[in-house]
């Protein structure tokens, strides 16, 4: 049995239908929790861009700056 954990990621308001919002959250999930944090994570996005691009640099800005 691997150790490594599993997140749940859901969406509670807006756009249900994006996949790579999803793909945003759990990689953020993912990032805080290999550094030791065990918390839970509420994330709120309000963008107009939902493009790959974008969420690829949210995803990098947060992690560069590392935020938690």
């Amino acid at each position: 049995m691997l150790n490594n954990p599993t997140f749940n990621v859901s969406v509670i308001f807006g756009k249900r239908d994006e996949p790579m919002l999803l793909a945003c959250a759990r990689q953020l999930i993912e990032h805080i929790s290999n550094s030791g944090s065990s918390k839970s994570l509420t994330l709120s996005l309000g963008l107009k861009d939902h493009s790959t691009e974008t969420l690829k640099g949210i995803v990098s800005a947060v992690i560069e700056n590392r935020l938690w």
